[in-house]
């Protein structure tokens, strides 16, 4: 019976194959045999998952986590806006308008008789003032229409701070009301102040990462491989830091910030401020896998054939334990943007004129904004966005890290 080869796929994501041997004994050109019982695992499969890189097998077994997918998916799409917020805002963020408080107000193809349009369009607004209330009311003018285009001229900006242009994803008609999240109480377009927003957010996030997964790493790895003194010291610090509950330091570390300090000045120390305990997990979390590695024979080799302690530490050490580097690294990243989103909405931390999405919620604080103007809570969907995109993708990269797991 001649060998067939299937297009199922294992765990890692290589193909398999069924059937017989020929007869014989022999096997066809470019066929691999079966495997001699079922769930052992065929010659070729095993020559392609050794020969394969560590990258490799995780991405084939993270490919088959579909919500891993959907949320690095959702991270690309929401970094890429913050990246190019100036180019997808269609409105300047900072522009004051006349429509205070305006309800979101979409795209259309089709007018008020039924009939499509070749290019989208809004209509104009009405402004109103109840009688008893005198609050504003927009209601849209049928009568007036405004085109809408893509890759139009906008307001002046420069790209990643460096290439001015004017051009802009989505742009109307001068003038025209395009406010497709509404406005907030000075008339500014949300949807732009949102995207504007996220360019702060999310990057605090990494940038505090990024600080924290540097201590953490080099304390914990220490700590773990080199013992004595040194690991006692790092773990009494760790256990003094993470006994101080986070909201109250992070407040009394803000609020000792001078007011008179520039935006960019204040970013930086609420990084550092988010930076001071998040290393703490990753650094103890660490030293017990060290602990478990720096007994293997890989490591007295390498410091047989003398190779230095802080060698052995980077060159082997770590990239033993890269997995969990990683899932530590994709999950603490939501933790940081949380934090500096509660700060802001606090007022403790970023202020205006900076834009983070925490500093918008700061006008969603009270009942009377929730029931009135709702979508000044918008800003809170795309934190949940984010946070849960995280997570998805923490997730199959947790799953995937261990490539050789069944």
């Amino acid at each position: 019976m001649a060998t067939n080869r299937t297009d199922d796929l294992d765990d890692g994501g290589v193909p398999t194959y069924s059937g017989g041997v020929p007869e014989g004994g022999l096997v066809a050109a470019g066929a691999m045999p079966a495997p001699a019982a079922e769930g052992e695992l065929a010659p070729a499969f095993e020559e392609h998952i050794y020969v394969a890189t560590q990258w490799q097998l995780i991405w084939w077994r993270f490919r088959r986590h579909k919500l891993g997918l959907i949320g690095s998916a959702l991270l690309i799409v929401l970094y890429s806006m913050a990246i190019f917020c100036d180019f997808f805002s269609t409105m300047d963020p900072v522009a004051r308008t006349e429509y205070i408080y305006c309800q979101p107000h979409g795209l259309s193809l089709r007018d008020e008789t039924g009939a499509w349009s070749s290019r989208p369009f809004v209509y104009g607004l009405d402004r109103t003032l109840e009688d008893v209330t005198l609050r504003r009311v927009y209601t849209m003018d049928t009568s007036t229409k405004y085109s809408v285009q893509f890759f139009g001229q906008g307001y002046q900006y420069k790209i990643l701070g460096i290439i001015p242009t004017s051009r802009h994803f989505l742009t109307a008609e001068e003038g025209a009301p395009l406010f497709l999240f509404g406005t907030d109480s000075l008339g500014r377009d949300l949807f732009s102040r949102v995207l504007k927003g996220g360019s702060i957010s999310l990057f605090v996030g990494l940038l505090g990462v990024a600080i924290s997964f540097a201590i953490g790493t080099m304390l914990g790895g220490m700590s773990g491989y080199l013992g004595g003194t040194l690991d006692l010291i790092v773990q009494r610090l760790i256990e003094f830091l993470l006994s101080i509950p986070n909201i109250p330091l992070w407040m009394a570390l803000s609020a000792a910030l001078p007011r008179d300090w520039s935006p960019l000045r204040i970013y930086f120390f609420i990084t550092l401020i988010l930076s001071l305990q998040s290393w703490c997990n990753l650094a103890r979390a660490l030293r017990g896998k060290i602990l478990q590695q720096r007994g293997e024979d890989y490591v007295l080799a390498a410091r047989l054939a003398g190779s230095s302690q802080l060698r052995v530490l980077t060159r082997h050490l770590f990239p033993a334990v890269a997995s969990h580097l990683i899932v530590s690294l994709t999950l603490s990243i939501p933790g940081m943007i949380l934090g500096e989103t509660s700060l802001s909405f606090l007022g403790l931390g970023l202020r205006p004129p900076v834009v983070s999405w925490g500093v918008l919620l700061q006008q969603a604080q009270n009942a009377r904004t929730m029931a009135q103007q709702p979508w000044l809570l918008i800003p809170a969907v795309f934190v949940i966005l984010t946070v849960l995109s995280f997570n998805f993708a923490g997730d199959g990269l947790r799953d995937a890290a261990d490539p050789y797991a069944r």
